[in-house]
This record gives structure tokens, C-alpha cells and sequence, in this order.
């Protein structure tokens, strides 16, 4: 039996488009049945082992997931190489606690940061270069962009080549754009920012693979948000700001949260502290939350007011049946007489 390698560029219910390297070719693959039951999904950007190629139909069956080089969770993507996040100048405005955040979560994925600022036609150039300054003492050196310009792309194809790259951002930044720039043949739904409220409106919906013109690299659009979850412990927050990671390990004690603890070295004066600060609050809240639930039972009262109650250590009471008092019983005689028999 013939197989093939592939990647999957796009998952849509138990449906696959997987793209044959060796052929070249386009094909929609079901996975089988053997993956569902031991548990293995297949998700956008899998390396996966094809049978039963059908090239006239373009039809074919995954039989084999090959081992993965990275995982991201939100939005599934595998072997992603690194996040492409993409932020505007203007409209929507750039909110650096906002970035800030993104940033955090994407450093706590483990995976490459490439940061990207679009519109730059919208302001001046002496604006963008403070910006670009200032992101660089954040440890990030920020590649600028105008899509309507077109101005910059260049750089950011040269950053994509040989790459599995994720792009992440809130919504309204030019995400869809981007892609369309880089990839005419996507045809990327694309909406204006709202006038109130000065977000992106979600174009968006699912997650799928794009290949670049060139060949050498895949590009991952997914749907954006206008804020990143935070799921970390409180004592690897500090790891994911590059400013900090430099002053790590020179506090007086190991579980220092940098907060008002003696002899700290990262307590300072840095732009982005209040943001570390803020954002371990949310964390420690969070841990205590759950630590809360794990202890706690829930119940709805009046007007669907939810009541806690300490959960009971040991089980209730429970009165043995009838039955059960008979069997015990007739064990207990039978007990008594094999002791007499060994008497």
C-alpha cells in the first residue's frame, strides 16, 4: 500500500485538507477510526502518514500522526515554529497593556516571538520610531509595516521562509490583510474597525494553513481577541518579561514573587513592573479560585445566588438494606461453624 506525507492545512468537523508534498497535490482525508479510539486528534499543522490516495477524487485516509516539535492549545496548531503577533499603530490605537499582555502569553507558549506593527502609515515616522524604541527595551526588536502602503513586507517574508508560523492578535489590526498581501490566493475575509468602540470586528473563524508563493513556509491565521487568557503559575510570570529575565535568580530567596519581599532584584524601576504587578495579581487569584472550588461545593439558592459549602471529607452514614444484614449473617454462622469443626 502506497503512503504519503503530508500537513494538514485545514480541519473542518472529521475532515481533513492535507497538502502531499511528494505529489504536490491537494487532497481531503478522513482520519481512521483507530486514531478516534486510542485517542489521537488531528489538528492544523500535523505532519501526518496518508493511505488509500485517490487522485482523481483527491480522496484519502490519515493513518499515522507523526511526533509533533510544539503544541499550542488556543488556537490548536502543531509544530508551529513561531508567533507572528501583529498589533496597529492606530485605529484601533496600540494599548501597551494590551500588548503586554499578548506578549505574555505568547512567551509562555515557548515558542519564538516575532512582533509586528502594522499601520504605520497612519503616523508619523518619528511616533513609530519611539515606539520601535521603546519595544526594544522590552526586548523585542519590531519589524513596521503599512499594508496599504505596502512597505515593510519584505522584511516580514524574509522572517516567515522556512517556518510554521502562527498569527495571533486582536481583532482589527490587519490579521486578514496581512495574509492577503502575503498570500493573494487566500482571499481572507477582512472588516472595517468599529467607529464606537475602536475594536476589530472577528473575520475569522476557524484555524487554517496558508502556503506562502515561495513555498518555503506555512502561515497560520486563527481567530482573534481582544484579550489573552493568562494560565501560568505566579512563579513563572517574571520568566516571560525578556527586560526581567536578565535579574532572575539574584533575589535573596527562591519563591520571591518581586513584590515587596527583602533584597529583591527585580523590583524596580521598569517600564512594564505595574503590568508584571497587575498581571500576578490576576494570577494569584486565580490559583486562589481554584484552590477555593477544589474545597467547595456549589449550590443555587433563591434567585440563582450561588451558595458555597465545605465539601465532607468522609462519606455520609449510609444504613445497610435488609439483604445485606442477612448475608452478613449467614457469613458470620458460617464462620462460627468452620470454628467448630476445628475445634
Amino acid at each position: 500500500m502506497n503512503q504519503y506525507q503530508g500537513t494538514v492545512l485545514s480541519a473542518l468537523a472529521n475532515f481533513y485538507w492535507v497538502f502531499l508534498e511528494e505529489v504536490e497535490i491537494y487532497v481531503l482525508c478522513t482520519r481512521r477510526s483507530l486514531l478516534k479510539k486510542i485517542g489521537q486528534s488531528v489538528v492544523v499543522g500535523d505532519h501526518v502518514i496518508v493511505e488509500q490516495l485517490d487522485c482523481q477524487s483527491q480522496r484519502a485516509v490519515i493513518s499515522q500522526i507523526l511526533p509533533r516539535s510544539s503544541m499550542l492549545n488556543r488556537p490548536p496548531i502543531a509544530n508551529a515554529s513561531q508567533i507572528l503577533l501583529v498589533f496597529a499603530l492606530a485605529d484601533p490605537p496600540l494599548d501597551p497593556w494590551q500588548l503586554s499582555r499578548f506578549l505574555i502569553k505568547a512567551e509562555s507558549t515557548q515558542i519564538e516571538v516575532c512582533l509586528c506593527l502594522n499601520k504605520t502609515d497612519l503616523i508619523s515616522q518619528q511616533e513609530a520610531q519611539q515606539w520601535q524604541q521603546r519595544l526594544q527595551a522590552w526586548g523585542y526588536d519590531t519589524l513596521l509595516i503599512s499594508l496599504n502602503k505596502q512597505q515593510g513586507l519584505d522584511q516580514l517574508n524574509s522572517s516567515l521562509l522556512n517556518k510554521i508560523t502562527a498569527l495571533a492578535g486582536p481583532s482589527g489590526v490587519g490579521k486578514s490583510s496581512l495574509i492577503n498581501s502575503l498570500i493573494p490566493k487566500a482571499s481572507q475575509k477582512v472588516a472595517h474597525v468599529s467607529g464606537k468602540l475602536h475594536r476589530g470586528r472577528h473575520t475569522t473563524r476557524h484555524v487554517e494553513l496558508f502556503k506562502l508563493p515561495n513555498g518555503a513556509g506555512l502561515l497560520a491565521d486563527s481567530p482573534g481577541f481582544n484579550q489573552a487568557e493568562l494560565e501560568c503559575s505566579p512563579y513563572d510570570l517574571a520568566y516571560f518579561f525578556p527586560e526581567a529575565k536578565t535579574m532572575l535568580g539574584k533575589c535573596q530567596f527562591n519563591n520571591c514573587l518581586h513584590r515587596e519581599e527583602p533584597n529583591c532584584a527585580i523590583r524596580g524601576d521598569w517600564e512594564r513592573y505595574e503590568h508584571y504587578l497587575e498581571f500576578l495579581a490576576e494570577v494569584l487569584n486565580q490559583q486562589f479560585a481554584q484552590t477555593r472550588e477544589s474545597n467547595l461545593k456549589v449550590k443555587m439558592g433563591s434567585q440563582g445566588i450561588k451558595l458555597y459549602e465545605p465539601k465532607l471529607e468522609f462519606k455520609k452514614y449510609r444504613q445497610n438494606s435488609r439483604r445485606q444484614k442477612q448475608q452478613d449473617l449467614k457469613k458470620s454462622y458460617q464462620q462460627d461453624d468452620d470454628s467448630h469443626l476445628d475445634i
